[in-house]
């Protein structure tokens, strides 16, 4: 018998940006450390179809998920979080939603109503926020909700959680993330924008049972007390949610503010006594605590933007922390290392990460920078167009084929060591239709990367459309760069090892995506490992 799913909404007010992503996931690792089942789901109001075609300038990273969705970067925090996989059903976005009424209208579904707002609209966002719920029968589905109330956007989004508060009673739920600024000036906490922002949930017919005030400051009894008045809530259900240190201090912050046992209160559920957190607390005891620190460089076009390489800096954070060492990032612009800087810009590293990307712009810079590790015996780490670029640099410097390039640059190149997919050729439409998702690769077992994973069978998620090109295999091999993984499927080069280095691979995959606080990504690991080791005797 399936059990009554509780679904927990997660809204904004005031401004953007106040951490609805990472309060919804600290909720769901404490709701995990109580023993219940948990996924996150995001709704984003932008009428897009996915992120995949979003510019990173406007939305940071795109994050991709096993079945192929290309989504919010926020589900990138939600699985390192909760170290449970998210899917399509995960993020949703007005686009997806307007383009799935249109298409039922199209079929004849809505049998010539006139197709509206209400309900048609929102029927659909409710059917994609019970989906998750009915088909994996979860205790909690939490929703977050993308940008702040108020929005003209977000209005069917808010009209939903109306609806579902009304039909589903206490098995619903509504937290709203607003702000609680200090005017230094007066010396004061205010609590008037989030008076606001509670009316206008109120006038959208939402009443918020918790209230979480994102602060810079402590917030006193009566302060609590005056916001649970204006906003009608109890005084426990005003949670104060502080600036912390990192990211990972949150769910332990949430926990002393009690929000897991408010939620629990809230939904009429019987709340466990033991709360788990003994691999949380863990990791947080070795981040905070490490016994040394190593400088990684990371190569990319977007390093100036905080979000676009945000699931490969956390997972630096992860095998960091793992072999209790901290990872100083140092944020290197491709596009502006040439041969008369790259000595000063890249000296002093321990590892080199060249980054994921499209397009043209600074890739002779990964170049050089690949160049100057594989040189230097530097460790060295290749995600994507960072390995493509890899074989490349190999190419020109090491076989003599001086102008070697990817077709995605260079159409025109005689040796295309990188090229299109066979399967990409005829693809007109860009927004979903790269390879994408979970696939396989078997591992050399002679290989370092062997030696990380310790199996030789391993699934990874991808975002590509170009390939190393299999007519140069022997000539790569013969001159030593080992072909260490491949998908034996369509017979793809998946992984790339230089052997006469400590520590340089190259993989076409993301091994970023998979890297969670409680399984760091084992390639993350060995290569924080291998700078650590460079650290004290390589240099």
């Amino acid at each position: 018998m399936k059990k009554d799913v509780k679904y927990i909404f997660v809204t904004g007010g005031v401004s953007s940006s106040l951490g609805k992503g990472i309060i919804s996931a600290s909720l769901a690792k404490l709701l995990q450390g109580r023993g219940f089942s948990v996924t996150i789901q995001k709704l984003d109001p932008y009428i897009n179809i996915d992120p995949g075609t979003l510019n990173p300038y406007e939305h940071g990273e795109c994050y991709v998920t096993d079945d192929g969705a290309e989504t919010d970067l926020d589900l990138g925090h939600y699985e390192r979080f909760s170290n449970t996989p998210t899917s399509q059903a995960n993020n949703v976005t007005t686009g997806r939603i307007y383009q799935n009424v249109i298409s039922k209208e199209r079929k004849g579904e809505y049998l010539g109503t006139t197709v509206q707002v209400i309900p048609h609209i929102t029927d659909e966002i409710k059917r994609s926020i019970q989906i998750l719920g009915q088909t994996n029968n979860y205790d909690f589905v939490i929703t977050e909700i993308g940008g702040t109330v108020g929005d003209i956007e977000s209005f069917p989004f808010v009209e939903t959680v109306r609806q579902m508060k009304w039909e589903l009673g206490k098995n619903c739920a509504v937290i709203h993330l607003t702000l609680v600024p200090y005017l230094s000036a007066a010396g004061e906490l205010k609590t008037k924008p989030t008076q606001h922002s509670v009316k206008t949930m109120l006038e959208q017919g939402v009443q918020p049972d918790i209230i979480v005030c994102r602060t810079e400051h402590h917030l006193n009894d009566g302060i609590k007390r005056k916001i649970a008045q204006f906003c009608n809530v109890s005084p426990t259900s005003v949670i104060e949610s502080i600036d912390a240190e990192t990211i990972y201090d949150v769910p332990l912050l949430m926990r002393e503010e009690k929000l897991d046992i408010e939620v629990l209160s809230v939904t009429n559920t019987e709340i466990p006594e033991k709360l788990d957190l003994t691999n949380w607390e863990r990791f947080l005891t070795r981040l905070k605590n490490p016994v040394g620190s190593v400088n990684i460089g990371l190569i990319g076009k977007y390093v100036e933007l905080k979000d676009a390489y945000k699931s490969i800096n956390e997972a630096l954070v992860h095998g960091g922390t793992e072999n209790e060492y901290r990872v100083n990032i140092i944020s290197i612009q491709s596009e502006k290392l040439d041969e008369t800087n790259v000595v000063d810009k890249l000296r002093g590293l321990d590892g080199i990460l060249v980054a994921p990307g499209f397009g043209g712009r600074g890739i002779e810079g990964k170049i050089r920078a690949i160049k100057y590790a594989r040189e230097n015996k530097i460790p060295f780490l290749g995600i994507c167009l960072g390995m493509q670029c890899a074989v490349i640099e190999f190419s020109r410097n090491v076989l003599g084929l001086s102008d070697a390039h990817t077709t995605e640059i260079d159409q025109n190149t005689s040796n295309p060591v990188i090229n299109l997919m066979e399967e990409q050729k005829n693809v007109t439409d860009l927004g979903g239709s790269m390879r994408l998702g979970l696939y396989d690769c078997h591992i050399d077992k002679n290989s370092l990367t062997y030696k990380e994973y310790k199996k030789q069978d391993i699934k990874e998620r991808h975002r590509h459309r170009y390939e190393f090109n299999n007519n140069y295999k022997t000539l790569f091999v013969d001159n030593g760069m080992n072909l260490t993984g491949i998908n034996l499927v369509k017979d793809l080069v998946e992984i790339i090892e230089i052997k006469d280095h400590p520590w340089f691979i190259g993989v076409q995959f993301h091994p970023e995506y998979k890297s969670t606080v409680k399984e760091p990504h084992p390639l993350f690991v060995g290569f924080v490992r291998a700078a650590i080791n460079y650290s004290k005797y390589g240099k």
